[in-house]
């Protein structure tokens, strides 16, 4: 699993332009909501360059005494359709980067859903959440910032209008400060964007090894670690600080900056258009307006704000980038033909963290075949057992059901034709029946569930619930056994030609798992069924054992044959610890490399 804190590193040009096409394809999430945002802020915009004049205006026709030609009128309707348009600009503001948001959720959701475990095998879980929870928000509320920063050119062009129109000589002041104001502001937008990309590393970082520490509650209070893990965690809070500091040093730069230029800009122009007073040249009204449109000209506050909102917004488009850039499972098009679900691996070479776990690896399961996976810890059969279901692909070699390659099936045919039970399976849905039921119509069917249930061996604990399989499955306490014959209870359900049990009964009781792989192998019908095997007893009820062994399938055939090789009969036996004094037990769960690959 990739470092938190150095995800991002490669973030350069490309993940640059990647991360803005993310944006605009945001940005167009919101329609209608985006188009009402431009519409009113433009409007906000407008109004807000003509009052300056408008209001000069009013002051000069009132100090000669046309207080009927309108145009305190005109101003009046000025400030009201400004108001106007803030509170619809707002409005859209919201809905738009709400709109935006979820799409955003939604896109980078689904696409983590597609990549299996290699999402966790890159980004740990606490960097993804913070990806597609508070890196979306970021992200998802670019629109507004743009759209009003985009829109603050128009006052300082408009006030340099204004200004020439009034008096050139005031324009030509105005211009004279400019230049530094764009570089002050260019300058705080580059220093912005480093210290946000590094701001929302650490941030994942310290949420990695948080959600870690959530899931070793117990280990951490059995060991007496809590202030060790505490520390571990928020080890990243100096670099965090850091970066704070940056954040602060940046915005009383850029402040400092403008607390200087702007107030001597507006005196400059103030200062002409007093001389211009006194010469003639300028009205009173004029002097007022001259006076506005040099603060609204050279106003960078607001724009240094919205600069740095955009740099947030293109920092977690990029952290949400690199995972949208993990290539997706691709599938075929291609239905299964009618068959007995014959399995077949052709030259399959599997890596896992580039080590060569397989190598031209061939294996042929007859239709209906129930198969036993066996091997020392750390051989691979978890790793095996995810390439023939295509939770992963090979990186060489060919898998095939029933004569299709299985990349060339579509997403429903192949997922339709394999079912999956895990060490640790998840209980997905409202009810017990729909956690049994998932990916199948089987939740309309109650008696096909029952079966299945009494198949696993968990019948008669789901009647025992206040309502049976309707009840909510959140709230029944389960211990890891009867979690485990929950998944096996959606294994057995699903209707699918291959079966593919992956140490799935590792918690259960040795009378219960006896039970379980009795109708494992005689009461699943004609599906072809691949166990991982840890004891010798559910390899000896299956038809056939393929042994795993240095990186390749040393042997296939009953178990009662292969028992009587020494060295098959060593894969059962209790391994000694690294002391020498004690073992652990024949049924020890595969390394955690296996059971995540």
């Amino acid at each position: 699993m990739t470092d938190p804190l150095e995800t991002g590193d490669r973030a350069g040009p490309r993940f640059s332009r990647a991360a803005d096409r993310l944006l605009l394809r945001t940005v167009r999430q919101a329609g209608g909501w985006a188009v009402l945002l431009v519409l009113s802020a433009l409007g906000s915009v407008v109004a807000q360059v003509l009052l300056p004049a408008l209001v000069g205006a009013a002051v000069d026709s009132a100090m000669a005494g046309r207080t009927a030609d309108g145009r305190i009128t005109t101003c009046s309707f000025a400030i009201a359709l400004f108001i106007v348009c803030e509170v619809l600009a707002d409005l859209a503001a919201g809905r738009s980067s709400a709109t935006a948001t979820a799409w955003l959720r939604r896109a980078q959701l689904a696409h983590l859903l597609t990549l299996g475990g290699r999402a966790t095998a890159r980004f740990s879980p606490g960097d993804l959440t913070t990806r597609l929870i508070g890196g979306a928000a970021d992200a998802g509320a670019v629109g507004e910032a743009a759209v009003w920063a985009a829109l603050s050119a128009i006052p300082t062009l408009t006030s340099v209008v204004a200004l020439w129109l009034i008096d050139p000589r005031l324009a030509a002041t105005f211009l004279v400060g400019m230049p530094a104001l764009f570089l002050f502001l260019r300058s705080y937008a580059q220093d912005m964007s480093a210290l946000i990309a590094r701001y929302q590393r650490v941030q994942g970082a310290i949420a990695a090894g948080f959600v870690e520490a959530l899931g070793g509650m117990r280990t951490i209070a059995a060991a007496g670690t809590a202030d060790q893990e505490a520390e571990r965690v928020l080890r990243p809070l100096p670099e965090l600080s850091s970066v704070g500091h940056g954040f602060w040093r940046a915005q009383t730069k850029v402040a400092a900056q403008s607390a200087l230029l702007v107030p001597l800009l507006e005196v400059a122009v103030l200062s002409v258009a007093g001389f211009g007073l006194a010469a003639g040249r300028v009205t009173p009204g004029e002097m007022l307006a001259a006076a506005r449109y040099a603060a609204l000209g050279a106003g960078v506050g607001m724009t240094a704000m919205l600069l740095g909102r955009i740099a947030r917004s293109r920092a977690a488009a990029g952290r949400i980038e690199e995972v949208m850039a993990e290539p997706a499972m691709a599938y075929g098009t291609r239905e299964l033909p009618t068959g007995t679900g014959r399995l077949e691996l052709r030259d399959v070479t599997v890596r896992v963290a580039r080590e060569t776990l397989f190598e031209g690896v061939n294996l042929t399961v007859p239709g209906g075949t129930s198969l036993a996976l066996v091997g020392r810890s750390g051989a691979g059969k978890s790793v095996l057992a995810s390439v023939v279901g295509r939770l992963t692909d090979p990186q060489d070699g060919t898998v095939l059901l029933d004569g299709v390659p299985l990349p060339d099936l579509s997403h429903d045919g192949l997922r339709g034709a394999i079912a999956y039970a895990f060490e640790r399976p998840a209980l997905l849905g409202g009810t017990v029946g729909e956690a049994i039921a998932l990916g199948d119509a089987a939740e309309a069917d109650r008696p096909r569930i029952a079966r299945a249930a009494a198949a696993a061996c968990i019948d008669a604990f789901v009647q025992r619930l206040p309502e049976g399989y309707r009840t909510d499955v959140r709230k029944v306490p389960m211990s890891g056994g009867e979690i485990q014959r929950i998944g096996l209870a959606r294994a057995f359900a699903h209707q699918g030609k291959v079966l593919i049990l992956d140490d799935a009964t590792s918690s259960l009781d040795t009378v219960t798992e006896f039970r379980i792989s009795a109708a494992l192998t005689t009461g699943s019908g004609s599906r072809t069924r691949l166990v991982v095997a840890h004891r010798a007893s559910t390899a000896a009820r299956c038809d056939l054992v393929a042994w795993l062994d240095d990186g390749g399938i040393r042997q296939v055939g009953p178990h009662s044959e292969l028992w009587g090789l020494p060295e098959y009969r060593a894969v059962f036996q209790p391994e000694p610890s690294p002391g020498g004094g004690g073992a652990e037990h024949t049924a020890a769960r595969p390394r955690q490399a296996e059971v995540t690959a």
